[in-house]
């Protein structure tokens, strides 16, 4: 997977708005430069059946028409039946191995908290690590120990070299803090989802990413 992807990885559904309509904000936050996107459709006001599947579609849809890559969350299934660029699973959301043999050839994302699981997801065949949460975040109701990006540090000194996004709790403040610490990218979902203009909210974290990264490979 080419790492760049993962700059400004933006992970949203419809309980994530205000409006509870995700496809204004989207299409705000893809103005602003989002370089990946997930289909996270959980929580309260959260969509089900046809109606995931169909604002799914359209999510889909909008992502292609600026070349940014639709990854769905945890849902294998609708991942398959709309022909997704891949999919993301945490470690309760079943086998990684069974996961990768169904996705041969799309990008696999897993989340993981600890360098343990850092390498069983690398042995096993995923394409980059969601690691978290950085930050305390309210937007997750089964939030892990929060461990800070000091467990960025951790994987990369055990010599885990696939692509990573920090999540949790980042903002434009604490952006560069995640990539100082060995990250390939942010994701973020109230930052760019709850902001007054998603679109600015989108250009303001891509350059303080952008920023660091650029420093790094001097």
């Amino acid at each position: 997977m080419n790492k760049e992807l993962l700059k400004l990885y933006l992970v949203m559904g419809s309980s994530n708005c205000g409006s509870g309509e995700p496809l204004p904000v989207l299409e705000s936050a893809l103005k602003g430069g989002i370089t990946l996107f997930q289909f996270r459709e959980k929580g309260n006001g959260a969509r089900s059946g046809q109606g995931k599947i169909k604002l799914a579609h359209e999510m889909m849809s909008r992502c292609r028409s600026y070349g940014v890559p639709f990854i769905v969350n945890d849902d294998v299934e609708l991942a398959l039946t709309l022909e997704a660029d891949g999919v993301h699973i945490g470690q309760d959301d079943g086998s990684i191995i069974e996961t990768r043999k169904r996705f041969a050839g799309k990008v696999l994302g897993v989340s993981v908290h600890n360098v343990q699981e850092a390498h069983d997801a690398m042995k096993f065949g995923a394409d980059y690590l969601g690691v978290g949460p950085m930050y305390f975040t309210n937007t997750k109701s089964d939030l892990h120990e929060v461990k800070g990006p000091d467990v960025i540090k951790d994987i990369r000194a055990a010599g885990i070299t696939l692509p990573i996004v920090g999540i949790g709790g980042i903002d434009k403040e604490r952006a560069g803090i995640v990539v100082e610490s060995g990250a390939d990218g942010v994701a973020v979902i109230s930052a760019i989802s709850q902001a007054q203009c998603p679109t600015a909210a989108a250009r303001e974290l891509l350059y303080e990413v952008e920023k660091i990264l650029h420093i790094t490979k001097k």
